[in-house]
């Protein structure tokens, strides 16, 4: 089939998974298109709606979070969505598609308004990029939902969708991130990741702390924060510094233990890893149901912000090997709840569909 897969770099978990997708599909003999809806349909204005979206994440997370919460169960008006439904329509034209794949929710609501209005049957699944049952997802023009846990899946349903509709396959992530390989040996791997933009601790103090861990090497990957990694390469004798990096998954391998913002992405590529994980404590609302979702299935702590709160996280869970065997239990036993192929299997489905009819 040919696949157009539609998704936003509203932060890059959107774009991470849909290059997952496509990996997946186009290893199971399909064509794709992978798209940047609001890139696309808005070309001028589209980098300034991404660092509005940022700057109001980053800056003004209250607000944001005040939103989300508000509209948990009733959706909000999708900016534009007029104006992205025209343009949606002119490039289904250009590149006429067998079925649509959307990991963004206002993707999948374009998707389903331009069903609604244009009396177009062509098949739209969704692929949810957080652990959230947010009513944002949910669009009466959607086939299939890829949810990432039995928990989201039944919270749909509760919602009112169908279940033969919803198929549990976690957040998507490359093929690279598994547990082959997975280094044990030797001193403890610390891994730290700051996000994309490299959000990371500004005191030395911190730095200085980690560097001090008896018996633990650690290395930050600062993503596109060049003074962080400036700042931190060659400076300690136990911290290696590591700029923006395609090799996330070979030092996920190497590790024992990880500290990061507990992003859709990142959570699911530390489970397919089965790489134990400390979640820094998070403000966002997504975050948060994604940490409360680790936390209650044992393949989690959370790091307070607080600098010694966070290095005694670290400290309690690095050197305790029984703590860190089960996450990776709790990890293993998650991963054989979820399809990772479902992409695959959905569209399979919807094919035998197409040729019946």
């Amino acid at each position: 089939m040919d696949i157009l897969i539609l998704t936003g770099r509203f932060g890059m978990g959107h774009w991470s998974a849909s290059q997952a997708l496509a990996e997946q599909l186009e290893a199971d003999g399909h064509t794709v298109a992978l798209t940047d809806l609001f890139d696309y349909a808005l070309p001028e204005l589209a980098p300034s709606m991404y660092w509005g979206f940022r700057f109001l994440v980053t800056r003004m997370g209250g607000i944001y979070n005040r939103y989300h919460r508000m509209t948990h169960d009733r959706a909000g008006e999708i900016l534009l969505a007029g104006l992205l439904e025209r343009r949606l329509g002119e490039l289904l034209e250009k590149v006429h598609p067998d079925l649509v794949l959307s990991t963004h929710p206002a993707c999948s609501g374009v998707v389903a308004r331009y069903k609604r209005d244009g009396g177009n049957g062509i098949p739209l699944i969704t692929c949810m990029t957080d652990v959230t049952s947010h009513s944002e997802w949910i669009h009466s023009g959607t086939d299939c939902y890829l949810v990432p846990s039995p928990e989201v899946g039944q919270a749909l349903a509760d919602k009112g969708v169908a279940p033969e509709r919803i198929l549990v396959s976690g957040i998507p992530v490359k093929n690279r991130f598994s547990p082959a390989g997975r280094r044990q040996d030797g001193p403890r791997q610390l891994l730290i990741m700051g996000g994309g933009l490299g959000l990371m601790p500004r005191k030395d103090s911190f730095y200085e702390a980690l560097n001090a861990l008896e018996g633990v090497h650690t290395t930050i990957l600062t993503g596109k924060n060049r003074r962080l990694y400036r700042r931190l390469a060659g400076k300690y004798e136990h911290i290696e510094a590591v700029p923006f990096t395609d090799r996330v998954a070979e030092y996920m391998a190497r590790a024992h233990l990880m500290l990061s913002k507990p992003g859709g992405i990142t959570t699911f590529e530390a489970i397919a890893a089965r790489l134990p994980m400390l979640a820094w404590e998070p403000f966002l609302e997504q975050e948060r149901e994604n940490a409360d979702f680790l936390v209650r299935n044992g393949m989690a702590r959370v790091a307070a912000k607080e600098e010694a709160a966070c290095l005694a996280a670290i400290r309690e869970t690095i050197y305790d090997r029984n703590v860190l065997a089960g996450m990776e239990r709790a990890m293993e036993r998650l991963a054989g709840t979820l399809c990772r192929n479902a992409a695959c299997a959905a569209v399979r489905a919807m094919e035998r569909e197409v040729v019946c009819a």
